[in-house]
């Protein structure tokens, strides 16, 4: 109302000749500023700051404010515990319909949906909105390393699946463990004759690679970029779809040696799954729209992460198919009943 008696001020005041004005009611100025658009947006990352989660609500804030897709500015939250579970059991009660947040998962989350982690919740109690970005599996092995080849491996899994040893970031069950649990499946062998040594985290696993303590690791392609040039390391194979862009681009994907395995380490976001449809298709198609965008591109690639734009149904589907597969996956292993 402060605003609207301010135009009928104005416009008594002004000396112009006459003019033709048409004042907007009360619930034409709150369309033209708020419709479709959430009041008071935000990213909850699911884990202390820093890391993958805050790391993908940074980059839709940062794509947001820079294209100016959202008329008010998003604010990140950090909701830790459980690797994500918190979360996603605050917007399975108090936080269901909550229009305004959008939460960050990754790859790792969809598995511990797929394992029953997050307890009574599965991949059908959230509305998947849009991917932020993906890194891909990588099997690495020391520079120095017998097995010069992809195929060199897997001939030696195959003759003696336990003669040897893999070790990565997580335990068994986890991600690291699950790119090498694909290719056994894949190659017709049992996942749980795999010999693998579970480290805090990549790094360390990295240590114990170079020291000769592992002879194989699991790792991610964007962790690798800084020590390619040192030859102290090798890809064997890259797990994407197809060949990756410089500088990986000489490094043959595992599909195109035989051997069909994809492992995107995806990151995006869900909503509670009683928003409503307009909450979600407006963060849906605000996702489309940067999307588009060299400024996203550009922060997606200064985070380290490839390409991957999926949002609304194709992403529901998507994260669906993933969760029935790695939940096959975890049966076969023993992991769940």
């Amino acid at each position: 109302m402060r605003s609207y008696a301010r135009i009928l001020s104005t416009f008594a005041l002004s000396t112009l000749g006459a003019l033709s004005i048409v004042l907007p009611t009360t619930s034409m100025l709150s369309t033209s500023v708020w419709a479709g658009q959430p009041e008071k947006p935000e990213c909850v990352a699911p884990a202390k700051p820093g890391g993958g989660f805050d790391l993908t609500c940074r980059i839709a804030l940062t794509t947001f404010d820079v294209t100016k897709t959202l008329t008010n500015p998003m604010r990140v939250t950090y909701l830790p515990g459980g690797v994500g579970a918190v979360a996603y059991n605050q917007f399975n009660s108090v936080r269901t319909s909550d229009g305004n947040a959008i939460v960050a998962f990754s790859t790792g989350s969809i598995l511990n949906i797929a394992e029953g982690k997050w307890g009574e919740w599965t991949e059908k109690d959230a509305r998947w909105v849009a991917t932020a970005g993906t890194d891909y599996g990588a099997i690495v092995v020391r520079g120095d390393s017998p097995y010069k080849t992809f195929q060199d491996l897997m001939d030696a899994w195959k003759k003696n699946p336990s003669s040897i040893v893999v070790g990565a970031g997580g335990s068994v069950g986890g991600q690291d463990w699950m790119k090498v649990a694909l290719l056994f499946r894949k190659a017709g062998l049992d996942p749980r004759k795999m010999r693998y040594v579970a480290f805090e985290g990549g790094g360390d696993a990295m240590a114990n690679l170079l020291g000769g303590s592992i002879q194989v690791m699991p790792g991610d392609v964007g962790e690798m970029r800084s020590h390619l040039e040192t030859g102290e390391m090798r890809v064997l194979a890259v797990l994407s779809p197809e060949r990756l862009p410089a500088p990986f681009g000489s490094i043959p994907t595992a599909k195109e040696q035989g051997y069909d395995v994809e492992w995107g380490i995806v990151r995006g976001f869900y909503m509670g799954k009683h928003v409503s449809d307009e909450a979600y298709n407006t963060y849906v198609e605000a996702f489309r729209k940067i999307f588009a965008t060299p400024e996203f591109r550009r922060i997606q690639e200064e985070q380290g992460l490839f390409p991957l734009e999926k949002s609304g149904d194709e992403l529901t589907a998507y994260i669906h198919d993933q969760t029935a597969q790695m939940r096959a996956l975890a049966k076969d292993a023993g992991l769940i009943q």
